[in-house]
């Protein structure tokens, strides 16, 4: 019974923010399917918008590798654009980011952004350690040798993350159809499809088999 108690907290999405990591204009070349993973992630801050989720971005070496890609548009977040923090650190848990989570009071973290196996994996496993429920958006991760992401992904699995996707974390958050920005966030969900499902071929693989379509 504890035993699937605590596999149901790691899975619960309470208090939520969001965790961009590194996504930044000199990996544009370097990494595997950047142009699918930063369309998810544009996809990932519009529900951010519209289901009022705080978001977290750093920066790795900013000098040398470049500011977060426009295409994001942070700015556009508002108050809800709750930083963008430069780092030398491999981990996105810096002293200005635990700061901010505690201002924020946020229990269950989503974090995506490169690379998988280096900053997204280090991130994850002290946010772990340090008691938050931390779901791993799949569509959203890469690295610069793709054969990598996996390997990541199943270490973090076994270590206590949630595995999921941009969809699946999309409907988590959203909750019920008869929300009151439901048929916003369902335009967006039928207007990104085809995306979602290049996405899911290109970052998560053919052995994860198709996206089922949604009743929306």
């Amino acid at each position: 019974m504890a035993t699937v108690q605590l596999m149901l907290k790691q899975r619960s999405l309470i208090k939520p923010a969001f965790f961009v990591c590194d996504i930044q204009e000199r990996f544009r070349s370097a990494i595997y399917g950047f142009p699918a993973l930063v369309q998810t992630s544009k996809r990932m801050i519009e529900f951010a918008r519209l289901l009022k989720v705080p978001v977290i971005a750093t920066e790795q070496n900013p000098r040398a590798l470049g500011s977060t890609v426009e295409e994001l548009d942070l700015a556009k977040l508002g108050d809800l654009h709750a930083g963008t923090f430069p780092k030398t650190k491999f981990s996105m848990v810096i002293p200005e980011v635990q700061s901010k989570l505690q201002e924020l009071g946020a229990q269950s973290i989503v974090i995506f952004g490169i690379e998988s196996h280096v900053c997204v994996f280090q991130t994850v496993l002290e946010l772990l350690e340090a008691g938050y429920s931390v779901h791993v958006v799949a569509d959203a991760v890469s690295s610069c040798n793709k054969e990598e992401v996996p390997l990541a992904l199943a270490s973090l699995r076994q270590a206590g993350a949630v595995i999921t996707t941009s969809e699946s974390l999309a409907f988590q958050l959203m909750g019920d159809a008869n929300s009151p920005n439901f048929k916003e966030f369902s335009a967006i969900v039928k207007a990104e499809k085809q995306h979602i499902s290049s996405s899911l071929r290109e970052l998560v693989g053919e052995a994860s088999g198709s996206s089922p379509k949604s009743s929306l």
